[in-house]
């Protein structure tokens, strides 16, 4: 396998290093540029730029640009929740207006340049902050933020405006959050709460309320960072930032749009090396979701596929709704590791059992049945009539007195299982109290996770208010459904986690023999021929079957002589795609007689049709295995992508393809083929053999190999089909397509 040869995409070289697992972070200086040592072999970073946020978050010194206290302007309610701020992370504050001697009686500088000290941060409180941006660098502000709006979200005037002041932020080597940000990294934060923390990321400062509002709820939050258009700082930043933080428990994202795909992958990786559980809602699933993006951040939104995929890659665990945010990321901040993968539902109902087992099962969760030994435990304490094998019955009447206890115990007490799930559609107190309070007990005194499912609309009952959210070791839910994802993303996270190797490792940082060869096989602008095309395999390691290209009705005989019959027919020209359609593809050809025949029916349909031929392709017939297809598309966002699907003729019919972005290994290979709703026919069906699958995956690494080395060349590649061969036979290219850049 191609297993060490793995590599990237991406459009930033200044970003640097990220650190290896275990290792102190290195932060790269702002603007520098990567050495050679920090690229793969397209020239893409290798390593994240992380910045060193201390100063912006707990600055010991902040200056307020255009600070005002005047009555009725937007800026004096903005400066005043600054100073409040200031004064509760102890923090200098010093306004800056040109013509204020003071604001709300603190003294007022004309300007930076006359500030009383170098200051960390910045806050702009001005329509246009690129004049001010000099002023900044000039006196060593770390940090600033601009909440001016009217930029990249506006259109291509805002836009441009905006590239203006990326560059001069660029250039002057501070840090910038905005434009078109708010004040909500400024906010109060309760500081009573204890245990890991989430901290917030989002483009859209109102999506993250149900979030930090969680707090009132004993969530802990540590940190908000409202990005707005990223002019300069970025989700990806932010990111990697956090997964450093010793209190951060999850990283909880809004995300309409991401800058830079590989300086996201690479914030992704540092948060899958340290365990560190990122959750994101991704808006732009749909074309509309999409556009509302873009007008509201001026962002590319990417492919869906392709970030859904590579969010998958590198553990991020993507959530539809901010419901389903706010709960997961909970779960994951505050929840241990498992100790075991299964899950228990114990309810006093049966009919709940059933429901809530239904849906966890549909959502892939494992529910083992309980031993015959352990149900012999829980029926001391339940009817014998009532089914406990697990789902959990109890009947109601246990869980008012000594016996519920007993029955979560042993519950916990098993092996097998690593999680237990009491859902509660609706208060019956005394009882729901008693339970409510025996589930919060055993929370305490195990290491496994509890979860409970308060169904009752009201909310305000004391056995939810005061019980099960004053505990931080029971996971509260008040949603089956939500309950559901945030278990099976805890249970993927560790799993995915355990086995995390960095792909970024195995980048190549050279190129292989094969690029020079295949080089010269490319023509810019232009589609090669099938021929061309299947050299370019070659070039790569591909195997394609016995072929001649010919030019004349005798040589095509000695070919098929040659190559050996049955043989296949194909009209090879530039620019000719679709053969089939017109009639281009000539099979199971047996006979001298018919090959002639055949020769001339292919010329003639070309020239009927007016499309230029370098010939015609001779080629060995090969007829027995899985019709497979793999192919390079290139992604704004993220550059080039490798799919791999079921081949044929109707591949555009069945869209049955999963999707990766390099750099990737031999294992998300593997995950890509169990995707596939037909990836039983690659383990044979109705007597069919297995097929080979290693020669499959091969196959894959060799085209990522070849999307890494040709990224800026090779707009697209289609092998289709590729015939993936009884096991241990190979697979081979039947046809292929490229375009080149």
């Amino acid at each position: 396998m191609l297993g060490s040869t793995y590599g990237t995409f991406t459009t930033d070289p200044r970003r640097a290093r990220v650190v290896a697992c275990g290792e102190a972070p290195a932060p790269a200086v702002h603007g520098q540029a990567a050495t050679a040592d920090d690229l793969d072999v397209s020239g893409r970073p290798l390593y994240a730029d992380v910045p060193d946020l201390d100063r912006f978050f707990r600055p010991e010194s902040v200056a307020v640009i255009g600070a005002s206290d005047a009555d009725g302007r937007p800026n004096t309610g903005i400066t005043r929740q600054l100073m409040d701020w200031a004064e509760r992370c102890g923090a200098r504050l010093h306004p800056v207006h040109p013509t204020r001697q003071s604001v709300f009686g603190t003294p007022c500088f004309p300007s930076v340049a006359d500030l009383p000290e170098q200051v960390d941060l910045a806050v702009l409180l001005v329509s246009d902050p690129l004049p001010v941006i000099e002023e900044l660098a000039e006196s060593k502000v770390k940090f600033a933020v601009a909440f001016a709006s009217g930029f990249a979200e506006t259109g291509e005037e805002g836009a441009a405006a905006q590239a203006r002041l990326a560059a001069a932020v660029e250039r002057s080597g501070l840090r910038l959050l905005g434009p078109n940000t708010n004040l909500n990294a400024f906010e109060k934060f309760r500081d009573d709460l204890e245990g890991p923390a989430i901290a917030l990321i989002t483009q859209s400062g109102h999506q993250g309320r149900p979030v930090f509002t969680m707090q009132e709820i004993g969530v802990r939050l540590s940190h908000w960072a409202p990005t707005g258009n990223e002019a300069d700082l970025e989700t990806s930043d932010f990111i990697s930032y956090f997964a450093e933080r010793p209190e951060v428990g999850a990283i909880a994202c809004y995300v309409e749009g991401l800058k830079d795909g590989r300086s996201f992958l690479l914030a992704a990786d540092r948060a899958a090396q340290r365990g560190v559980p990122v959750v994101a809602v991704k808006v732009g699933r749909t074309e509309t979701g999409a556009r509302m993006a873009a007008s509201h951040t001026g962002k590319l939104t990417g492919a869906d596929t392709v970030v859904d995929a590579a969010m998958r890659q590198y553990g991020v665990i993507r959530v539809d709704g901010l419901d389903e945010l706010q709960d997961t990321s909970a779960l994951l901040a505050r929840a241990r590791p498992p100790r075991a993968e299964g899950v228990v539902v114990y309810s006093i109902s049966g009919g709940t059992g059933a429901h809530f087992s239904d849906l966890a099962t549909e959502a892939g969760l494992r529910l083992p049945a309980l031993s015959d030994t352990k149900q012999a435990e829980l029926h001391q304490w339940i009817p014998d009539y009532l089914n406990v094998a697990n789902p959990v019955d109890n009947g109601g009447h246990p869980v008012g007195d000594w016996r519920g206890r007993k029955i979560i115990d042993a519950i916990l007490d098993d092996p097998e299982v690593g999680v237990l799930i009491c859902p509660i559609t609706g208060p019956f107190p005394p009882m729901s109290d008693k339970l409510a309070q025996d589930l919060v007990d055993a929370a305490e005194q195990t290491d496994k996770l509890v979860c409970v499912v308060w169904g009752s609309p009201v909310g305000t009952e004391d056995a939810y208010r005061t019980t099960l959210l004053g505990s931080s070791r029971v996971a509260t839910f008040r949603t089956f459904a939500n309950c559901i994802t945030a278990v099976r993303a805890y249970l993927d996270h560790h799993r995915f986690t355990t086995r995390y190797r960095s792909p970024f490792a195995d980048a190549p940082r050279t190129a292989s023999p094969s690029f020079r060869k295949a080089q010269a096989l490319m023509r810019s602008g232009q589609q090669l021929s099938e021929h061309a095309a299947k050299q370019l395999l070659r070039a790569y390691g591909i195997r394609v079957p016995r072929e001649q290209l010919v030019t004349s009705a005798a040589a095509a005989v000695r070919a098929a002589g040659l190559v050996g019959y049955p043989v296949v027919m194909k009209a090879s020209g530039a620019r000719l795609a679709h053969k089939s359609e017109l009639g281009l593809v000539k099979v199971g050809l047996t006979s001298a007689s018919q090959v002639r025949d055949a020769y001339r029916e292919l010329t003639d349909i070309a020239r009927y049709e007016g499309i230029a031929l370098d010939g015609v392709l001779v080629c060995q017939m090969v007829e027995r295995g899985v019709e497979m297809v793999v192919g390079v598309t290139q992604d704004e966002l993220f550059g080039p992508t490798v799919t791999v699907g079921l081949g044929g003729v109707l591949v555009e019919v069945l869209r049955d393809v999963a999707v990766r972005v390099p750099p990737f290994g031999e294992d998300q290979a593997l995950a890509m083929l169990s995707e596939l709703r037909g990836r039983a026919l690659l383990d044979g069906v109705r007597g069919a053999p297995p097929a080979d699958v290693d020669a499959l995956v091969e196959v894959v690494l060799r085209v990522q190999r070849m999307a890494l080395e040709l990224g800026d060349e090779l707009a697209e590649l289609d092998i289709n089909p590729l015939m993936v061969l009884p096991r241990g036979q190979g697979a081979v290219a039947l046809d292929a397509l490229a375009v080149c850049r």
